[in-house]
């Protein structure tokens, strides 16, 4: 339940701080973008409507998901909708060697990151949800 509430913490102000900053925007991120998904981060930056389409999906993704974390409701769907958010983070900028990025780094990472590591935690969440316990599910199961 701790990992639950810290995670959805996590991801909750993610959102809500993105939410707040009337001039955030995904396009820094995406253009700083190595690997796989480059061609496609850089589709999405030259198309507004795509580009609006990614940062509300950001904003309102990651406060949804990290409330519903926070608050023990629906959480086996916010896990899965939490691993798919920050498995893209992960796959649009992975730490591997090589790769250099315009934005300061937290750290000196070889492949596994924090991104990585919150992805297997919210794997472990869906897994063993706690939320029918100490959650606002619990009023939404049958006894």
């Amino acid at each position: 339940m701790i990992l639950r509430v810290l995670i959805g913490w996590h991801i909750l102000y993610e959102g809500v701080s993105k939410l707040i900053n009337p001039y955030w925007s995904s396009a820094a991120y995406l253009l700083d973008s190595k690997w796989i998904f480059s061609g496609l981060a850089k589709t999405i930056v030259s198309n507004p409507t795509l580009l609006t389409i990614s940062d509300y999906a950001n904003m309102w993704g990651l406060t949804i998901v990290g409330l519903c974390l926070l608050l023990g409701l629906f959480s086996r769907y916010a896990a899965l909708g939490g691993m798919v958010f920050i498995s893209l983070y992960y796959l649009f900028a992975p730490p591997f060697l090589g790769l250099e990025y315009a934005r300061p780094g937290e750290g000196s990472y070889i492949i596994v990151n924090k991104n990585l590591i919150e992805v297997l935690a919210l794997y472990v969440l869906y897994q063993f949800p706690t939320s029918h316990l100490v959650g606002l599910d619990r009023f939404l199961t049958k006894h």
